[in-house]
């Protein structure tokens, strides 16, 4: 997918640069939250959204070679994402921060997985 900014090491893979970039939106996410700072948690729940628009944008292309199950589960996983992202504009809560950030450390450990086959 490469959803990786320009940070990226350039011995990373491309399942491990995008593994990379949703555990570190992840962690912004978490340590934001935690640090009970609002700005940066919205900022934090910005870049890990256009994340999430950028991974669906790239399995909804026709020339995407995933399988249409993982095209499928990677959409609802996005539109999820921005559902909760939304719903935090009234106040965030732990367990929606834990679900957001449980949701990228799990695709992240999927394309580490994908990687090591």
């Amino acid at each position: 997918m490469n959803m990786m900014s320009s940070t990226a090491s350039p011995e990373l893979t491309v399942f491990e640069e995008d593994a990379l970039a949703l555990t570190q939106a992840a962690l912004e996410i978490s340590r934001a939250f935690e640090s009970k700072d609002e700005r940066r948690l919205a900022a934090a729940l910005d870049r890990n959204l256009q994340l999430w628009v950028g991974i669906r944008t790239l399995v909804s292309a026709a020339s995407n070679p995933l399988p249409m199950p993982i095209k499928d589960n990677l959409i609802r996983l996005s539109s999820f994402v921005a559902q909760k992202t939304f719903e935090m504009q009234n106040g965030a809560n732990a367990k929606t921060i834990e679900a957001l950030a449980n949701t990228n450390l799990q695709i992240s450990e999927g394309l580490l997985d994908k990687r090591s086959h």
